[in-house]
């Protein structure tokens, strides 16, 4: 999470609320918010139920209120020229309901910048399915490898290193071309 974090905010350039679910996702969208903190660039950070962060998410949530940030339970994207979506990531199997597909919708009409962190929140990266709705994400930051149907998605797919070492990937049978590693975002 913490490579993850580091990653999607050294993309990002302007003033930005970061806006998270209740998963791992999340937790790469708080990595990233106490780097905008530190910078600041953060405008808030806007979390659908903290209370439901677990294992290292619940983690960079800790980290980020030691650092007197405190997530807020309502979409606040007033201020912020970019958004960043931490709502899904890889899970996602199904299409997103309730307050989840609330504020997808609100963050594709709010006429900003939007930058994903791995997939857009409402695509499933198994599959390739973009359920209804789906985050219109002007960038992707793809984590470690490119995920199934980010190609027929429109706006830039960039792929960055997290650290995973090439045996690693040829462990799991994938033969990752060495050059996606060496650099900080390569654009698919």
């Amino acid at each position: 999470m913490e490579a993850a974090g580091w990653r999607v905010a050294t993309y990002v350039r302007h003033e930005v609320t970061v806006v998270c679910g209740v998963g791992n996702n999340a937790g790469d969208g708080l990595a990233a918010a106490r780097h905008f903190h530190r910078w600041g660039k953060l405008v808030n950070v806007c979390c659908i139920d903290a209370s439901r962060l677990r294992g290292a998410a619940a983690a960079e949530l800790e980290a980020l209120r030691k650092e007197g940030v405190e997530p807020v339970t309502e979409l606040r994207l007033t201020g912020a020229r970019t958004v960043v979506d931490a709502i899904f990531g890889t899970g996602l199997s199904r299409r997103p309901e309730g307050k989840f597909a609330d504020w997808i919708r609100a963050i594709n009409v709010a006429g900003r910048e939007v930058v994903s962190v791995d997939v857009p929140s409402g695509l499933d990266a198994e599959s390739g399915v973009a359920y209804s709705p789906i985050v219109k994400a002007d960038t992707t930051i793809a984590l470690g490898l490119p995920k199934r149907g980010q190609m027929t998605l429109p706006g830039n797919v960039y792929i960055a290193d997290i650290g995973v070492p090439l045996a690693a990937y040829r462990s799991v049978g994938i033969d990752m071309p060495p050059h996606l590693i060496d650099r900080t975002l390569v654009r698919l």
